[in-house]
């Protein structure tokens, strides 16, 4: 049974706030940037209230995967003893947890001689034979992977309530306690209808130097602030900066530039087949209720009074778009973002 002192074990499992903010309605929208071992990530998956974008073993070549494990192996944070069920309620003796951690450090040594066979040129029957995608050899090593993701929603309460729980898997139950630890520890920023909520993009208000008050609209910028390199950017970039740095969660690091980031969002939305998942982290807040006599009415009950891309209304009257509620995500923005006819004749004529 895992206790208190359960959550004070020293784990590569880490979740941290990218971007934290909050609606002048009261609803908060967070984004988390998390990582764990890949094979919780089913568990993870089924929470459809929060929008996700996944590293992916099919984009990350072989020998880099393989030196990722090897410096941060996915190893199971509880070692429980074996019985019928579904959760292991007593752990083996803390002496011989060394002994099942070198077994299964030993298992990912096993797999990764065979997948490095896999990966490279053999000699086969008939010479030799062209070593494999790295789509399919990584397959072999996901179990020992440690995942990164990021994370979005307005609503966290359920994922909470399921994952903090001594019946949940450890290691589940681990990383949700390190979200909502870290989702305590952050402030979120209050935004205006039209101002944006944009994961690894940085933003700043121009300050009245007399009052020390915000004054103009929400900017956004790039570069460390009034240094040489720092300099404003437009909504349209920011906003393209931000779905390419959520896009590239597997291979991005800190120099992301605002022409990569271009290339990255045009091959998100004009594919033959539009990849709009990265699209769902960034949003701006719906506009207030608008409701008075003689003038043209917004975001009221009947959906035609709902701005753009507010998707339906929940059972307490709040306009939500997508997976969000009090927010408009950009994905919803687009007009096609979502396939609504699939042409199956047409689509067989890909596969010569």
């Amino acid at each position: 049974m895992l206790d208190l002192e359960f959550f004070t074990r020293n784990t590569n499992i880490s979740a941290k706030v990218v971007c934290d903010s909050i609606s002048e309605q009261g609803v908060r929208l967070t984004t988390f940037e998390i990582e764990y071992p890949r094979f919780i990530l089913a568990e993870l998956n089924v929470h459809r209230q929060l929008s996700k974008n996944s590293s992916s073993s099919r984009a990350i070549p072989v020998q880099k995967m393989l030196e990722q494990i090897e410096s941060n192996m996915a190893i199971p944070v509880y070692w429980g003893k074996s019985k019928s069920g579904m959760q292991a309620s007593e752990e083996v003796d803390e002496d011989d947890v060394w002994w099942y951690e070198e077994k299964w450090k030993f298992a990912f040594d096993e797999v990764s001689y065979r997948v490095e066979q896999l990966s490279d040129l053999v000699e086969g029957k008939k010479g030799f034979m062209k070593a494999l995608h790295k789509q399919v050899p990584n397959r072999l090593i996901e179990p020992f992977q440690m995942m990164k993701t990021v994370i979005t929603g307005t609503d966290f309460d359920n994922f909470f309530n399921l994952r903090i729980h001594p019946d949940a898997d450890p290691n589940i139950c681990m990383l949700a306690y390190k979200m909502y630890e870290a989702m305590q520890e952050s402030k979120p920023v209050t935004l205006k209808a039209g101002e944006w909520h944009l994961p690894y993009v940085d933003s700043c208000y121009e300050i009245d130097q007399n009052t020390q008050e915000k004054e103009g609209k929400l900017e956004y910028y790039v570069g460390e602030l009034y240094t040489k390199g720092f300099k404003y950017i437009s909504l349209e970039d920011a906003i393209k900066l931000s779905a390419a740095s959520c896009a590239s969660v597997s291979y991005r690091t800190e120099g992301m530039t605002l022409e990569k980031a271009d290339k990255i969002f045009d091959m998100l939305i004009k594919a033959e087949v539009v990849h709009s998942s990265p699209l769902e982290h960034c949003a701006t807040p719906v506009k207030p209720k608008f409701n008075e006599l003689g003038k043209v009415r917004v975001n009221c009950s009947e959906p035609q009074s709902w701005e753009d891309g507010v998707t339906h209304m929940n059972k307490q009257g709040e306009l939500c778009s997508g997976n969000l509620r009090g927010f408009i995500q950009y994905r919803h923005l687009l007009p096609n973002n979502t396939a609504w006819e699939f042409d199956y004749n047409e689509r067989m004529k890909l596969f010569k």
